[in-house]
């Protein structure tokens, strides 16, 4: 088995090879688009359904809405159309026909010209409040809490697996409120959730916050973002939330009768979380051999590996195993007995490790002998003998305690490269030798954030809810009084 580029020597070489060698994903025919693999897509259905599960938790319904934009209702809300516009995909002709100069070739037929141009989505904001013009009438049909579960269309041009591709899979939520209180704290919850699911499943620490002017979604009067920092020292944008206030339901003129029976427009949220969360799980705790993924999450949780000679010793291994595999099923423990006799056990050992199992089980006749099983934690690489009557109750406590260390380990090394600066050459050199977060001072405009972004390639990450209020001092750049303490960072 080839080995792995490892990050020292070239971490995007070794983040493309892991998430191929792996099995995870792989380039498609399509440009920048890809194929989930089974072993990647087992990963993305447990963050799904836990995802899924936070949504119906906290009153929201899952619908489907289509995936073609009438171009008239995409320009609706202006700069929600402006900031999408260049990522679209454009479908302008509904059939082929046969090219009467080349034999066996289509082309388009000039004769089925749509009367109307359909962007396919980029995000569904303009089809949903489309729709919610039919929905709402009264005070009394809100709140709508609706999220769909789709995939969205941005023509990227630079593309990495997972990270940033043409075609992605999302969940999208678009709810519809009666105050303007009501929209803020649904996408304050929904922040909230993000954040729950990403550092207790996930075992990925965040810093929530809301973007800058600059950097929030088109469309939106504010956007709450969860941060995370990747081992490379760059952050990457794990989910945000938005609150729309009522720029869509002006757009489509969205009102309903209030209780006092005046109308009034409705106030709206926003919110999404992508295959990119793939790529910050890769990216946060893997390593040089592979995968290293936190057990809440792994399609495979334990993994027993028989070594044996003889079809005798391997049905004495088997019964044993059957027996602490029954009470780990039990406990909702995902285990996978690999007898395959086409490979090695040594090339097997190596196998499990790229694809991050949690835990690995070596079992033998000696080790039938002595009444215990050899165990392999991933995440450290430590190995220890558990005795046979107590294998289910051992590996019930390490894998908790893999996904505890897991999380310790992610954020200790977030902790350690937040760096507080006051002066922009620090800045600069944190930067460009450091990397992560550096939190400064800034003066709120535009016009510094650019600079800075222009000089550094670091942008505002977040204004830490933490930090929210006022701060004393100057911008690190400008020199002005500044309005907030930031993080900035390079970023995916």
């Amino acid at each position: 088995m080839a080995k792995l580029t490892t990050r020292a020597e070239d971490y995007s070489k070794w983040y493309n090879e892991l998430v191929v060698k792996a099995n995870l994903a792989e380039n498609s025919k399509v440009r920048g688009s890809m194929v989930i693999k089974p072993y990647g897509y087992a990963i993305w259905e447990k963050l799904q359904a836990e995802l899924d599960k936070r949504f119906k938790e906290t009153g929201h319904q899952n619908a489907y809405f289509p995936l073609f934009v009438p171009k008239s209702l995409f320009e609706a809300e202006e700069k929600n159309a402006e900031g999408f516009a260049k990522e679209c995909a454009v479908v302008t002709h509904y059939r082929l026909k046969n090219d009467p100069d080349n034999k066996g070739k289509l082309i388009v037929d000039p004769e089925a010209k749509l009367e109307e141009e359909l962007i396919v989505r980029p995000t569904s904001e303009a089809i949903i409040w489309s729709t919610y013009k039919n929905w709402i009438q009264s005070y009394r049909d809100l709140p709508i809490l609706i999220n769909q579960w789709a995939n969205v269309v941005r023509w990227e041009m630079r593309t990495r697996l997972f990270l940033r591709t043409a075609e992605f899979l999302w969940q999208e939520g678009h709810t519809a409120h009666e105050t303007k209180d009501e929209a803020v704290a649904e996408a304050q919850q929904m922040q909230d959730v993000y954040a729950d699911v990403v550092e207790n499943f996930m075992a990925i620490p965040v810093v929530k916050g809301r973007k800058s002017d600059s950097e929030r979604f088109a469309g939106a009067d504010d956007t709450y973002t969860i941060e995370a920092l990747m081992q490379d020292g760059k952050a990457l944008q794990a989910g945000t939330s938005h609150f729309l206030g009522q720029n869509f339901a002006k757009a489509f003129d969205v009102k309903f009768a209030s209780k006092e029976g005046k109308q009034e427009y409705v106030w709206a949220t926003s919110w999404g979380v992508s295959t990119r969360l793939m790529g910050a799980l890769i990216m946060t705790h893997s390593d040089d051999l592979g995968l290293v993924l936190p057990p809440k999450l792994a399609p495979i949780q334990v993994v027993v590996v028989p070594i044996y000679k003889t079809e005798d010793q391997l049905e004495e291994i088997r019964q044993v195993v059957d027996k602490f595999s029954t009470e780990l099923k039990a406990k909702n423990i995902s285990i996978k007995f690999d007898d395959d006799n086409q490979t090695k056990p040594g090339w097997k050992f190596a196998e499990y490790e790229l694809k991050g199992v949690p835990l690995r089980i070596a079992i033998g006749p000696k080790d039938l002998e002595k009444g215990h099983v050899e165990i392999a934690r991933r995440d450290t690489l430590e190995k220890q003998f558990i005795t046979l009557d107590h294998v289910s109750t051992e590996v019930e406590k390490l894998l908790e305690d893999i996904q505890r260390n897991l999380y310790q380990r992610a954020l200790n090394y977030r902790d350690e490269h937040i760096t507080e600066v006051s002066d922009f050459e620090e800045f600069k050199n944190v930067i460009e030798n450091k990397g992560g977060f550096v939190s400064a001072l800034w003066d709120g405009t535009e016009e510094t954030e650019e600079a800075v972004k222009n000089q550094t390639k670091a942008t505002i990450r977040c204004i830490p809810l933490a930090f929210e209020t006022p701060t004393e001092g100057v911008d690190v750049f400008s020199g002005k009084p500044a309005r907030y303490k930031v993080l900035y960072a390079k970023a995916y």
